[in-house]
């Protein structure tokens, strides 16, 4: 399980989890009067279950935009909310491989285990979102057996990506699941590592307030300058 930290010195960014205080709760509930009939959302703030930051959508109003999935069975709806910043308690960084694993199926295990020891050895720091985050963070069961394994791979500057995209890819290829997730640097600009893999001269670059077609040796460039 991961609880919350202390308030981080840095904007809360994309897939960061951000807790949010009770009379923030009240003020988000009663702004989205559609959600009434939502009776789960009603256990959010009593067990103290974050929420995630999101990208802000056009048109709309001032505060930090933020989200969170309903499990399958509550239809796996995606609620946005907006919060005043000064309702924010705290902010953490998604669950790590090992934090996840006693939530993941037994069969997800070794893929686990083997994305983590090779996060090691190439100075990556490997976190999950998703299914497997939801299910980590709430006890509520996310995960079924069509989900994939969502994993945030923020790598440094002395990572080879290459060479560790293309170990990624060959776990993959004994994995009980679908491997999905993102090449992060240490600015928070991210790729989907299956696209980086491929070889694409574009990569779609997401960071919390944009996403942009960028070349692929503008976005090494500036990853290994960050």
């Amino acid at each position: 399980m991961t609880w919350p930290c202390k308030h981080a010195e840095r904007p809360p960014g994309r897939h960061d989890l951000v807790f949010v205080s009770p009379a923030g709760w009240r003020a988000m509930l009663d702004a989205r009067g559609d959600l009434a009939t939502e009776s789960l959302l009603a256990r959010w703030p009593k067990m103290r279950w974050p929420t995630i930051r999101r990208r802000t959508m056009p048109g709309e109003a001032n505060g930090l935009a933020l989200g969170l999935p309903l499990p399958p069975s509550a239809g796996k709806k995606r609620i946005s909310f907006l919060v005043d910043i000064d309702h924010v308690a705290s902010v953490a960084r998604p669950p790590s491989l090992r934090q996840a694993r006693a939530y993941a199926p037994r069969n997800w295990w070794p893929t686990l285990d083997r994305l983590d020891a090779l996060a090691l050895r190439h100075s990556v720091d490997a976190r999950v979102f998703g299914s497997l985050a939801w299910q980590s963070l709430t006890g509520l069961d996310y995960v079924t057996t069509s989900s994939d394994l969502d994993v945030l791979f923020e790598f440094q500057s002395e990572t080879d990506i290459d060479r560790f995209v293309a170990d990624v890819a060959a776990i993959e290829a004994d994995a009980p699941m679908r491997l999905d997730g993102e090449l992060m640097d240490s600015d928070g600009a991210a790729v989907n590592w299956r696209e980086f893999h491929g070889g694409a001269s574009e990569l779609l670059v997401k960071r919390i307030e944009s996403v942009v077609l960028l070349g692929r040796y503008q976005f090494m460039a500036g990853a290994m300058g960050s």
